[in-house]
């Protein structure tokens, strides 16, 4: 299989990127490098393809084994180095876990299935960064609607 993006630049830094799913996502560079904020840098987006991939992983293995999780979110920390190429020197994941009756066993048996076998992007970046990780378990909460991000 292929995978195929489009990058097209909207004016100075700000660019858009389209792939196969045809989702268009907005990059731009920090306000030091000529950039606007408009959108996300690109290496936050490398991050957040790393939480977006162990997330989707860990909840669908979780959810097969039955497990009461509630509510999710992880937590994506990327260490650069000072130098050029400011490339990742370390990441570190959190995963947070929300609900009553989440049992570790469980949850240490979906982040090593998400990390060891499953989520390509890790394999990707393990090839070049050390990635750690931790979790919690937190009891169950009311989600409020205002919590719960919208598309």
């Amino acid at each position: 299989m292929t995978k195929e993006v489009t990058v097209k630049q909207v004016s100075g830094i700000t660019f858009v990127a389209k792939g196969n799913s045809n989702h268009w996502v907005v990059m731009d560079g920090s306000t030091d490098f000529g950039g606007s904020l408009a959108g996300s840098a690109p290496k936050e987006l490398l991050l957040m393809s790393l939480g977006g991939c162990t997330s989707s992983d860990v909840v669908s293995i979780l959810k097969k084994r039955r497990v009461p999780v509630q509510n999710f979110e992880l937590n994506v920390k990327g260490v650069e180095r000072e130098e050029h190429p400011r490339i990742f020197t370390s990441i570190h994941i959190e995963y947070v876990f929300y609900g009553d009756g989440i049992e570790k066993a469980d949850v240490e048996r979906a982040i090593e299935l998400s990390t060891t076998k499953y989520c390509s992007v890790s394999a990707i970046l393990e090839a070049s960064v050390p990635i750690t990780h931790s979790y919690r378990i937190e009891p169950a909460v009311a989600v409020s609607p205002s919590t719960v991000p919208v598309n």
